[in-house]
């Protein structure tokens, strides 16, 4: 895909392949997290709001369903926090904050710069699990007044927020697995840049081999 964008160049995937091979490079492949997997559901704290989305992550246009979630990392003997707002049209991770504390403060930073990133004109789904953040008050007011629909999973089906989950998976197979941070601080400047490469350099096939910028700019301007 970036042969074919960036330099005009085609070559079919078997020719990358074997050339590959020769090189002695391998892509990795998803394997099984090592760590128990971050959960924020402390029961029902709050009101429910239906499934909009019920497992159709399908869409058209940027700004038209979205997803978030919170997923922990352990980075030098303590814990980081990601929580993410993924758009499912354009396939970019439009707002994002690295935290120590999987807290309110952190859903607060999430949708301010959530807020400075969405058209006046878009009224997006934002889907999530069950977890506490997103049954609070303050979150539903919150999207309430960004002009933000609401929709979250079923209690204990992880499927119905599956977009946003292979999102991590990605993530942490190509950025984290493998690799050693001596400190937050850097764990949280490498992890941003990599967020920008997400959105900027890393191409997609189900974007027709465009970067999620790419597609956003193309689709928001025809």
């Amino acid at each position: 895909m970036s042969l074919l964008h960036e330099f005009g160049v085609r070559v079919s995937a078997t020719s990358v392949l074997k050339v590959m091979r020769r090189m002695g490079l391998h892509c990795r492949i998803r394997a099984r997290n090592p760590w128990k997997h971050y959960s924020s559901y402390r029961g029902d704290t709050g009101v429910h709001v239906r499934n909009l989305l019920k497992r159709n992550f399908t869409a058209g246009t940027p700004f038209e369903k979205l997803g978030t979630d919170v997923t922990e990392f352990k980075v030098a003997a303590t814990k980081a926090y990601l929580a993410p707002v993924y758009d499912m049209g354009s396939k970019e991770i439009i707002a994002w904050d690295i935290s120590r504390h999987p807290d309110l403060a952190q859903q607060q930073r999430l949708l301010a710069m959530l807020e400075a990133q969405i058209p006046h004109d878009a009224h997006p789904i934002l889907h999530s699990d069950m977890g506490w953040q997103y049954q609070h008050r303050w979150w539903r007011q919150r999207l309430k007044a960004l002009g933000i629909r609401q929709s979250m999973s079923r209690k204990g089906n992880c499927l119905d927020n599956a977009a946003t989950e292979q999102v991590f998976g990605h993530l942490k197979d190509e950025f984290y697995t493998g690799r050693r941070f001596d400190s937050f601080d850097e764990f949280k400047r490498e992890l941003d840049g990599y967020i920008v490469h997400w959105n900027t350099r890393r191409r997609q096939q189900q974007l027709n081999g465009r970067t999620p910028i790419e597609f956003r700019e193309m689709t928001l301007t025809t």
